[in-house]
């Protein structure tokens, strides 16, 4: 009888521990195919913080894009990684979105040109080349960085290479790209041999801006749901700041054929400063500083209040 009691006791404490039996499950597209960007949501999978508080999250990789934030305004997805003057843009225009948490708290965009040996300056693009990845926003974030440097965006010729950023710049078709990423562009370059200068939008009077963000849609989310998210993304970070190579052995684990090679390992190493270390917390004064930005430059027609999309979610 007392073994038996025994027995019981021990199941009931094995039950008593156990992870929930049945998990809150959140889809979560990415923006992009998984990259170092991505290490805080691959680590909290990998290290089964998500499982500790009660969720399972399916990780997606969208065939487009631009269709991740349209299809959480569609309800078809729980969650989107977009970025922050995007979610801007798109609330603006009307989609029933809202921010969640920040994934990557700077901006990662730059202005960069090949290093001539001549310490190469922003004045210097005045008659030349800039290529672009994409066409939409650069008049306003190009245009206000070269106003600073005393050029006007008219003195320069846009040239859309498409995704073909650092070969352009690398095989002088452009003297100048916009839309690259410092984490990763400067090192793709560096490995093919190439020195880039780098020019940061918020050192030449563009507003900053969190890069990354996560979104939900504004009138279907599950708010314990996303807080539990929050706080897995969270114990992830402080994870990869206090483990950095064992969080990227961590991270390459996830699809090793895929992300376990040099760039990602330089850009890993860039990345990690500029995790959001606090996911939920936000400035919503910078949120409207931006949204100012975008509406000046006439990116947008009305002026929505981040306090309208901005949600905090612990």
């Amino acid at each position: 009888m007392f073994k038996n009691l025994i027995t019981s006791l021990s199941l009931l404490s094995l039950t008593a521990f156990a992870a929930p039996a049945s998990a809150e499950t959140l889809s979560l597209m990415l923006d992009w195919f998984v990259n170092p960007n991505h290490g805080p949501i691959v680590i909290a999978k990998q290290k089964g913080y998500f499982e500790q508080h009660g969720i399972d999250v399916d990780i997606q990789e969208p065939a487009d894009p631009s269709t991740p934030p349209k299809l959480v305004a569609a309800n078809k997805v729980d969650l989107a990684i977009t970025y922050q003057p995007n979610l801007t843009m798109d609330v603006a225009e009307g989609l029933p979105l809202v921010r969640t948490a920040t994934l990557i708290a700077t901006p990662l965009n730059a202005l960069m040109m090949l290093d001539n040996g001549q310490q190469p300056e922003l004045k210097d693009l005045k008659g030349k080349k800039i290529g672009i990845a994409l066409a939409g926003n650069e008049e306003a974030n190009v245009g206000t960085m070269l106003r600073s440097a005393g050029v006007s965006y008219s003195d320069v010729n846009i040239i859309n290479v498409g995704w073909a950023l650092s070969a352009s710049l690398a095989s002088g078709k452009v003297d100048a790209i916009w839309g690259g990423l410092r984490n990763f562009e400067t090192n793709q370059l560096a490995l093919e041999g190439y020195k880039a200068v780098s020019f940061y939008p918020e050192e030449h009077g563009v507003p900053s801006y969190d890069e990354l963000v996560i979104v939900a849609n504004h009138d279907h989310y599950n708010q314990k749901a996303i807080g539990a998210f929050n706080q897995a993304l969270q114990q992830a970070v402080t994870y990869i700041v206090n483990h950095p190579e064992q969080a990227w052995r961590d991270f390459v684990a996830y699809s090793p054929d895929t992300l376990d090679n040099e760039l990602n390992h330089k850009a890993w190493q860039d990345t990690l400063t500029r995790f959001a270390l606090r996911p939920a917390a936000v400035d919503l004064q910078r949120y409207d500083q931006y949204a100012e930005f975008l509406y000046q430059h006439k990116l947008i027609a009305k002026l929505p209040a981040a306090a309208d999309y901005v949600v905090t979610l612990k």
